[in-house]
C-alpha cells in the first residue's frame, strides 16, 4: 500500500472518530502478514483515557469506511486500541497508581554527580518525591526532580 492510499484511509477514518470525539493517534497496515493487519490507535479529544467499549463503538464505523473506500481490495484484520499507558508519571493519578512499582528519577543537580536515581515509588508530595532505594526512603525535593518514569529493575 503506497503513501497516498494510506494517508487518504487515515483521512476517512478521522472523519468518523470525530463523530465519537476521538482521533486517529496512529495507522499501521502491516503488509508482510497474511492477512494484512490494520493496526488503528485512537485517543479522546478531551485527552480522557480510552476504554474497551470507546474501541468496540468504533470497531463498525472504521470497517464500513474501509469496506467502502475501496482502498483495501485484499482481506485484512482490523485492531482498534489506544496508546495505552505512558512510562512517564505526570498526574497525581499516576503516582497514586504506580506506587511501589520501580521507577526512574532523572534529578535536576547542577553541582551532583548523581543525575539518576533508581528505586520504588514510595510518595509524592507537593514538596518532595520519595522512593525506596534497597528499603531505605529517599525523599528527594521536587523543584529538583526533572522526570519520573517507570522502569524494570535488573538483578
Amino acid at each position: 500500500m503506497d503513501k497516498e492510499c494510506k494517508s487518504n484511509l487515515e483521512s476517512l477514518l478521522q472523519g468518523v472518530a470525530k463523530e465519537f470525539n476521538l482521533k486517529i493517534h496512529s495507522l499501521d497496515i502491516l503488509t508482510n502478514q497474511n492477512p494484512i493487519i490494520v493496526k488503528i490507535i485512537i485517543c479522546k479529544t478531551n485527552k480522557d483515557d480510552i476504554t474497551l467499549d470507546d474501541c468496540s463503538r468504533f470497531n463498525n464505523p472504521a470497517i464500513s469506511v474501509i469496506e467502502n473506500s475501496n482502498l483495501l481490495n485484499c482481506s485484512y484484520v482490523l485492531e482498534i486500541s489506544s496508546q495505552g499507558v505512558s512510562d512517564e508519571l505526570t498526574s497525581e493519578r499516576d503516582f497514586k497508581t504506580f506506587k511501589g512499582f520501580p521507577v526512574n528519577v532523572e534529578l535536576n543537580q547542577k553541582n551532583s554527580q548523581i543525575k539518576f536515581l533508581n528505586g520504588l515509588l514510595y510518595e509524592k508530595s507537593k514538596d518532595y518525591l520519595a522512593i525506596n532505594i534497597k528499603g531505605k526512603i529517599k525523599k528527594i525535593p521536587f523543584n529538583e526532580v526533572l522526570k519520573v518514569s517507570l522502569c524494570t529493575f535488573k538483578d
